[in-house]
């Protein structure tokens, strides 16, 4: 069974940057879809970027062209996968609780029926 835990997060004002990290020991990137979404309170979870099987990412486009998402290994299988979600030019509208995520592919299908996880690590952004 796939875990992830989500680090980084914090306090910061508009404009500013930070950095949260997701490690998921063992996860096969080739066989698992793995992306962050995020969920203001009250709302519901809405996507917010993924790691696609070739390396490269999707973003919502909220947040295209302010945030980066990298793999620590181009490796499909290490003992720890670790990705990193940099975000840049922040905006209170920013502000949620964002969770790592990771479900099982289903064959070739670029779908993905997220189902796995992180607790979630909360990032404020004031103006």
């Amino acid at each position: 069974q796939v875990t992830l835990v989500e680090s980084g997060g914090g306090s910061v004002q508009a404009e500013g940057s930070l950095r949260l990290s997701c490690v998921a020991p063992g996860l096969d990137t080739w066989q698992y879809c793995w992306g962050w979404f995020r969920q203001v309170l009250g709302k519901s979870r809405e996507f917010v970027a993924r790691l696609e099987r070739d390396g490269s990412v999707t973003y919502a486009g909220s947040v295209q062209g302010r945030f980066v998402l990298s793999r620590d290994s181009a490796q499909r299988i290490m003992p720890v996968q670790m990705m990193t979600l940099q975000m840049n030019s922040l905006k209170p509208e920013d502000t949620a609780a964002y969770y790592c995520a990771a479900a099982p592919r289903n064959g070739d299908s670029p779908a993905c029926a997220w189902n796995i996880w992180g607790r979630g690590t909360r990032v404020n952004v004031s103006s």
